[in-house]
């Protein structure tokens, strides 16, 4: 019987969606649902326009926090694989900046845990982000809209 595969990356290089799906399935029979969502950049962010958004992390304690947040996820639901892949440095509009899949037996399990283990990323891990602006270059604020979706997974 196969495992369960867990996976956790930052990298400044962008990921393919389709080979990296591909090897969250790895042909486990088990499997029959896999859910996944990638995050982009966007061109406008509280009414100016985005030019570039930069990431910066924490090296080692970043990477620590996102297998916490998978660890919390596999607790909660009987998952075979789960999957963050998170980029840093210098990203354009359109371009991919996250990826977070999930796989299970049913499409619940895999569409909780994927929404989780993104929810928590967005308020746990410790990535800044910065925009460049046609006013200059400013940090994002934490928005107390994701500490919403975060406080909804505390009843259980």
């Amino acid at each position: 019987m196969k495992g369960v595969f867990t996976e956790v990356r930052v990298q400044a290089g962008d990921f393919d969606l389709g080979a990296e799906v591909a090897r969250l399935r790895a042909g486990d029979p088990r499997i029959g649902a896999v859910v996944s969502f990638v995050g982009t950049v966007r061109d406008m962010n509280d009414g100016d326009q985005v030019a570039e958004l930069e990431l910066e992390h924490y090296p080692g304690m970043t990477e620590r926090s996102l297998e916490d947040i998978v660890e919390q996820a596999r607790a909660r639901w009987p998952l075979y694989g789960a999957l963050v892949v998170h980029r840093i440095g210098p990203m354009k509009p359109q371009e991919q900046i996250v990826l977070v899949a999930a796989s299970a037996a049913h499409r619940g399990e895999a569409f909780a845990a994927c929404e989780f283990i993104m929810d928590y990323l967005k308020t746990d891990a410790p990535f800044w982000k910065k925009e460049q602006t046609p006013s200059g270059a400013r940090w994002v604020d934490a928005r107390s809209s994701d500490d919403t979706a975060k406080a909804k997974w505390a009843a259980g």
